[in-house]
């Protein structure tokens, strides 16, 4: 029965296997990528082999191997908003240097993303007791575990989304800003909240909430902005400079000829539309969702439309995804979904060993069809969801008790 409590974790069986599971699927992935342990990452190898990782790579390329400040470096700066860059600045002092530091950078960075799996899967438990096994089972998140630093991110996410929901505002909203300056992307969860507070009458909370989270966001960010602005300032001028990039909707149509002019404009038009769309369901659903429940919908709508789609970016949306099924009948759509986001992870990877010269690999197009595949069953899956909220408004308590 789903109902937010404050009570610590009870150890049980079914707590201890899924905790097993977890680890299961932290060795699996560390197996993937052990291949381009042993090549050192070397191209085309680690896309034909499909163990690309940013980690040891920016290692070198930003220049974090020598201790030098990961925003110092001007244009060389990390793209990643503060706390990833403190967290790869960091590591590089902990991970013992020598012939093998790109090896034992990863392997240290990829101890602490493996305890923070764990933590991200009983987050999950404590919100969705019945479903977080999928997380755990996902072929999707065990492909993509070791790529990036998301993990650091997306546990402090799913933290503030459970506090959230307990009614713990104050705590959720510094857990919030902690994330955005992570990663940004749980930004994009303020639209939600804002919606949930003010149909419960609650504008006060909105004001605050968003203060709260503003001012945490700031406190982190405003050292650094102050002493290296360049370097600070690096991740969000891509991000507003970029053009149709990997995996996107954009980059797809491009491949077919399709015009993709004037990008940003498109993109923040449907943009627009998609927050539009999403507040309009929020507003009309009978009941209040809670945050765990629609989150998974404003996230993966943005994605779908956004101007890259990176293979780890489906590290964010499983466990979301976990948090919204309302019974057992959607499990099929998530299925469907996770096949789409492999299909998609086995594309990228053969279609960038195609570009950097391997003698296999995946050509433009097959790699675009793998795109909108993708694309299709998120969206399928959000139908689905959007779909049983519609049509069962039973109260979340109430679902779980029956299934």
């Amino acid at each position: 029965m789903f109902s937010p409590t404050r009570s610590i974790l009870r150890v049980t069986p079914a707590l201890l296997i899924l905790v097993a599971l977890a680890a299961i699927a932290c060795a699996m992935s560390f197996a993937k990528f052990d291949h381009c342990r042993n090549s050192n990452w070397k191209s085309p190898d680690s896309y034909v082999h499909a163990c690309y990782s940013d980690i040891p790579i920016l290692l070198v390329d930003r220049q974090i191997n020598t201790h030098q400040w990961a925003y110092k470096g001007g244009e060389k700066s990390v793209e990643y908003p503060v706390l990833t860059g403190a967290v790869m600045w960091i590591t590089s002092w902990m991970a013992p240097q020598g012939k093998e530091l790109m090896r034992n950078y990863f392997d240290l960075n990829a101890l602490f993303i493996s305890m923070l799996f764990v933590l991200a899967i009983l987050l999950v438990w404590k919100m969705r007791p019945q479903y977080a096994y999928l997380l755990a089972l996902s072929p999707a998140v065990i492909g993509s575990l070791f790529i990036n630093w998301d993990l650091w991110g997306i546990v402090t996410m799913l933290a503030a989304i459970l506090f959230f929901d307990q009614r713990r505002y104050a705590l959720s909203a510094t857990l919030l800003g902690i994330s955005i300056a992570t990663k940004f992307f749980p930004v994009l969860l303020l639209i939600p909240i804002a919606i949930i507070l003010w149909r419960k009458r609650r504008p006060r909370t909105v004001f605050g909430f968003l203060l709260l989270v503003s001012g945490t966001w700031l406190a982190i960010n405003l050292p650094v902005m102050l002493t290296t602005p360049v370097g600070w300032w690096r991740f969000y001028k891509l991000n507003l400079d970029r053009q149709a990039d990997w995996g996107s909707l954009w980059h797809a149509l491009s491949i077919f000829g399709l015009p993709t002019e004037h990008l940003n404009y498109l993109s923040l038009l449907a943009l627009f539309a998609v927050m539009s769309a999403f507040v309009l369901y929020v507003l009309k659903i009978e009941f209040i969702p809670t945050l765990a429940e629609v989150s998974f919908l404003v996230l993966a709508a943005t994605l779908c439309i956004g101007k890259v789609y990176s293979p780890q970016y489906v590290l964010w949306l499983v466990p979301l995804g976990v948090l919204a099924i309302r019974g057992k009948s959607q499990l099929p759509a998530f299925w469907a979904w996770q096949a789409g986001e492999v299909i998609y992870h086995i594309a990228i990877w053969q279609h960038l060993a195609s570009v950097q010269g391997s003698q296999f690999g995946l050509p433009a197009s097959g790699y675009a069809l793998a795109i909108l595949l993708r694309i299709a069953t998120t969206v399928i899956f959000m139908a689905v969801l959007i779909k049983k909220a519609l049509q069962n408004p039973t109260p979340q308590a109430q679902i779980h008790a029956e299934v």
